[in-house]
């Protein structure tokens, strides 16, 4: 990161050393009292070298508790099944067949509604931001309240694990996200204040910002924006991108032939993505970036409204790394709203087994589908078709969260399209429309010219909206500004080996 290093560092979560040292020995202090302690990132990459006496102990916590100790269950290796205490040594996942996707590609779905508190993954993204601050002395949890901007589920994740680390947090979103994620919100926070509705929607991104540069005002008020976050990165890099490796090599362990061609997520925070930079370099797999149709920033610099929940637009976030993606895809919140009732209701589920012989556990997997985990599929089909991808070629995606987070949207779904009357005719239109007819429409694989052209738009947020220094924006151009990041996760682990031997001590 040369000379730019050091202001990168504190502005955006990248210390490795402590930088003030009574802010440390508060934490470390209020960690005792309240016996916390922090997984490292290889802990939560390869869960099994978690302390077994420490993994007895998980048996006797509800996975959904404000419970410190689920700390050690923000990975990928729990299983769906709720009511099951036991690690699963490969995350969950489910291979999409071409009865219900129509491609020879087998398509990769992990599940992230598996994960602890919030049931999705982005509690895994708000300790990779708040963990480092922690140990490194930035973040002092008896002074800072933990400002959280999201869409929904990372300010969600961001509220439990500011709980269940000792501090206050506070979510700040867009007033019409779901209401399931305001439900879940209501009996988490602190106080009823710690809930900022922002006006609009998913779309709504810059009324986030606003709302926490003027929180920023207030000293005490520490903003983790996960869109300009490294350890979001970071912690997908190592935890996620190692997770989903581990589920490849599990699919492929019978069929030698197999190889990863692409890994597919919605852009979001881009700290999904960071996974994909894992999985690129590993196997060779192209990086597939999803947006929403309806505001197709990456594909046209354009601009509008989406309900497409969890994967934002307007803006390219800080952390995506747009010089290594290969493609873009954008998806319509009409298949994601639509499809989403045919996936999630008796109707839509009995079209899919009897008029198109879906196999009964693919069918209860769907279950584990978001809206945005649905767009990823719809992106994931048009991709294959794009490469004209054969039964040897596999294709890596994510379910998000699951469809619990959506009733009230399903609702809104069948009464305002389709009259609040769905049945099997509907259901065979809207599959017929999003995943039979789904084609290479929208769906751009990047020249280098377009690499420069997505990565520029990101200066208009970044450097005139938001006042980051110019050098800094611009040093994220070469790959070897992002490889030069990964050597942190191991200085952190470090730090927090050192932060739980002073916590355990009494001295």
């Amino acid at each position: 990161m040369g000379h730019a290093s050091a202001e990168l560092s504190g502005r955006l979560g990248l210390e490795h050393t402590v930088v003030d040292p009574g802010a440390l020995a508060n934490s470390i202090r209020r960690f005792r009292e309240q016996g916390i302690v922090l997984p490292t990132f290889a802990q939560l990459a390869l869960p099994e070298a978690i302390p077994s006496d420490v993994v007895s102990a998980l048996d006797a916590v509800d996975r959904d508790a404000a419970d410190a100790r689920n700390l050690f269950r923000v990975h990928w290796h729990n299983d769906p099944d709720r009511d099951v205490p036991d690690r699963r040594a490969v995350p969950a996942y489910v291979v999409l067949p071409k009865a219900l996707t129509g491609v020879d590609a087998p398509i990769i779905v992990v599940l992230g509604d598996a994960f602890p508190m919030i049931g999705a993954h982005k509690v895994l993204a708000a300790y990779s931001c708040l963990a480092p601050r922690v140990i490194t002395g930035q973040f002092d949890p008896t002074r800072h309240r933990a400002i959280w901007p999201s869409t929904g589920n990372y300010a969600r994740g961001g509220v439990a694990i500011s709980r269940i680390m000792g501090c206050r947090g506070v979510a700040v979103l867009p007033a019409g996200m779901s209401t399931e994620r305001f439900d879940w919100l209501d009996r988490w926070v602190t106080e009823p204040d710690d809930v900022i509705r922002t006006p609009g929607s998913e779309s709504n991104v810059k009324e986030i910002y606003d709302a926490c540069n003027d929180l920023a005002r207030d000293p005490t008020n520490f903003v983790l924006n996960q869109f300009c976050e490294f350890g979001n990165y970071l912690g997908h890099l190592r935890v996620t991108g190692n997770a989903f490796a581990r589920v490849f090599d599990h699919v492929a362990s019978d069929r030698p032939s197999l190889a990863l061609r692409a890994f597919v997520s919605a852009t979001g925070s881009a700290g999904t993505l960071g996974a994909g930079d894992h999985l690129k370099a590993t196997y060779g797999a192209r990086l597939v970036a999803v947006e929403a149709l309806e505001c197709p920033t990456m594909l046209e610099n354009g601009f509008g409204e989406h309900n497409i929940q969890g994967i934002g637009d307007k803006h390219i976030p800080l952390i995506h790394n747009v010089m290594n993606t290969d493609l873009v895809v954008a998806v319509s919140d009409h298949a994601t709203d639509e499809l989403d009732v045919v996936f999630n209701t008796p109707v839509g589920l009995g079209y899919l087994a009897e008029r198109k012989a879906v196999p009964a556990d693919v069918l209860a997997a769907l279950a584990h589908f978001g809206l945005s985990s649905i767009a990823n599929t719809v992106a994931a089909i048009k991709t294959a078709k794009l490469l004209d991808l054969g039964p040897d070629d596999a294709i890596i995606t994510v379910a998000t969260d699951g469809a619990a987070l959506y009733p009230s949207e399903r609702a809104k779904t069948v009464a305002g399209r389709y009259g609040g009357e769905f049945g099997v005719v509907e259901a065979a239109e809207a599959f017929a429309t999003h995943v039979a007819a789904a084609d290479t429409d929208h769906v751009l694989e990047l020249s280098e010219s377009d690499r420069r052209r997505i990565f520029n738009l990101g200066y208009f947020t970044w450097v005139e909206q938001q006042g980051l220094p110019f050098e800094l924006f611009e040093a994220r151009r070469q790959q070897s500004f992002w490889t030069d990041l990964h050597p942190l996760v191991e200085e952190w682990d470090a730090l927090i080996d050192e932060f739980n031997a002073k916590v355990a001590s009494r001295s």
